[in-house]
């Protein structure tokens, strides 16, 4: 029987055939970076097939992430075989490809956003960048537009955007000054400022905050191998962020984005530096502004050439954009069901995706295959589209399906990524920054204002000395002062910031006070 994965060779086993099948399909590792789909409808086995890809990648070396969407890929940390009726059945399949099966597990890191059944992943505002906030946030282009402007802003004063708090301090400070910046900008709306503070109240309450703090997440943290040469299978907790749809594929378009920025040029490399799994992929387009559409367009064409390789997977192939399906060399397509009209247009859609086998007809394959079959066609050499072949897909070496809570949480205590992201840091930044301002110049207002009362108090008539300063009593005409008059001018000329700062520095002198600025400033500005 042949191995299932021959990394000398550089490629990873697939599926194959037997009686009825076709050839022996493989995956060649130097070409796993022209990307792929693994397409299906609920129920045929597109979660088995991304699983075995995944763990074909950790053999090779491949640093793996997926998100866990339902909660059932945890069981690729222990080896597989445990259920009887399972392993009778994987038996059976692996003697008509003709492999062997070698149970094992993979070693995994767990993470989640709200860091409950994984390890904290977070990252800054400042990292997301306005156009990702603003499709998180489902901002409208003015909001976006001044969105923009606060990011500026921050960015030429020194003022670091590192969590919840800091963008919401920046988002005061810039409703405040609106006037003065409208200038420099253009417009300014107060009211879109309210609007986004509202946004970011909405978010806060869904736990997306949680997202938003240091210490962020480093890539290198994921593309780790571990002692035995297996790329690291990072596995994001996904059941309950699927509750929050844009969360969800923000998060995941960000971490493209990542990838894309920080990794350097590498060329067509011998095999992927990542494989990246985007599982329930059309929400990551559902409802994106145009602008964001192409954005992942060309991060899916030119990350290639960073050495990751990206796999989308969907129900239908027509769930994703024509640009981005395009992008997809390597495919492997699931039964689909053509029950109505518009299903049968969307099946001979797929097929026509495909480079024709004679021997019959695509589009009739994609719905005949059973489950844990599938139509597949994958680069040959040179790059070279290969003939679409039926495929018995081959059966994975880990366990299936969850693992019990008590050794998920062994699993999170014993990684030693626990000690770098458990505890969030709260460093100075914005919102620290943006008080301190506030105080000094609250300070320095005071300061000739106190000097004014006591020149007052010195003008006073002896009688009227121990009571509070009376403006009816008359100063003696031989003892005019100019400094009311100045002091007025002065105060004229007192800036927004100052103004701004006398309130907010009596919010900020107690902690209480600093709950009341953060919850009661969001509401300041009320229209859109």
């Amino acid at each position: 029987m042949a191995e299932i994965v021959d990394l000398d060779a550089g490629t990873v086993f697939v599926g194959g055939g037997g009686a009825g099948y076709g050839t022996p399909q493989v995956l060649l590792l130097k070409y796993a970076n022209r990307h792929g789909l693994i397409a299906g409808a609920t129920g045929t086995g597109k979660t088995v097939t991304l699983q075995t890809l995944a763990e074909s990648f950790s053999r090779a070396g491949v640093p793996v992430f997926m998100a866990d969407v339902k909660g059932d890929l945890a069981g690729i940390a222990k080896p597989g075989g445990g259920d009887a009726k399972l392993a009778e059945s994987f038996a059976k399949r692996a003697e008509q490809i003709g492999v062997t099966l070698d149970y094992q597990g993979f070693p995994v890191t767990f993470w989640d956003i709200w860091g409950e059944r994984g390890h904290p992943v977070r990252t800054t505002p400042a990292e997301m960048g306005p156009l990702l906030l603003s499709r998180l946030m489902g901002l409208s282009d003015a909001q976006e537009g001044v969105l923009n402007i606060a990011f500026r802003v921050a960015d030429e004063e020194g003022l670091a955007l590192l969590d919840m708090k800091d963008l919401q301090a920046m988002l005061v400070w810039v409703g405040q000054n609106a006037k003065d910046l409208s200038l420099k900008y253009g417009n300014v709306s107060t009211a879109s400022v309210g609007a986004i503070q509202r946004a970011l109240m909405v978010l806060q309450n869904e736990g997306g905050d949680l997202l938003f703090g240091e210490p962020a997440l480093e890539l290198a943290d994921m593309m780790r191998l571990d002692a035995s040469g297996k790329g690291m299978v990072n596995i994001l907790s996904a059941e309950k962020l699927m509750n929050a749809p844009r969360l969800y594929a923000t998060f995941l378009l960000w971490l493209m984005s990542e990838l894309f920025e920080q990794l350097p040029e590498v060329g067509d490399p011998d095999k992927p530096r990542m494989a990246f799994f985007f599982d329930e992929a059309h929400l990551l387009f559902n409802d994106a502004p145009p602008a964001l559409v192409d954005k992942i367009e060309q991060v899916a064409r030119l990350i290639r050439s960073k050495g990751v390789s990206l796999w989308f997977i969907t129900q239908n192939p027509a769930d994703l954009p024509e640009s981005v399906l395009g992008q997809l060399g390597n495919r492997l397509q699931h039964a689909l069901r053509a029950f109505t009209a518009k299903d049968q247009k969307a099946l001979k859609l797929a097929a026509q995706n495909y480079r024709p086998n004679p021997d019959f007809d695509t589009a009739e394959a994609i719905q005949a295959v059973g489950t844990g079959e599938a139509v597949t066609s994958l680069l040959e050499a040179k790059g070279v589209p290969g003939i679409v072949q039926r495929t018995l897909i081959r059966p994975p070496l880990a366990q299936l399906g969850p693992i019990p809570d008590a050794e998920r949480a062994q699993l999170i205590a014993q990684n030693p990524m626990g000690l770098k992201y458990a505890k969030t840091l709260d460093r100075e930044s914005a919102a620290e920054l943006l008080a301190k301002r506030a105080e000094t110049a609250a300070a320095e207002a005071e300061a000739p204002a106190k000097a004014g009362d006591d020149d007052l108090w010195q003008m006073q008539p002896k009688a009227g000395r121990g009571r509070r300063y009376d403006p009816s009593i008359q100063i003696p005409a031989e003892k005019p002062r100019a400094a009311p008059a100045a002091r007025s001018r002065a105060s004229a000329s007192d800036s927004i910031a100052i103004t701004f700062g006398k309130s907010l520095a009596r919010q900020l002198g107690t902690k209480t006070g600093q709950a009341l600025v953060r919850g009661v400033l969001g509401s300041l500005f009320r229209g859109k």
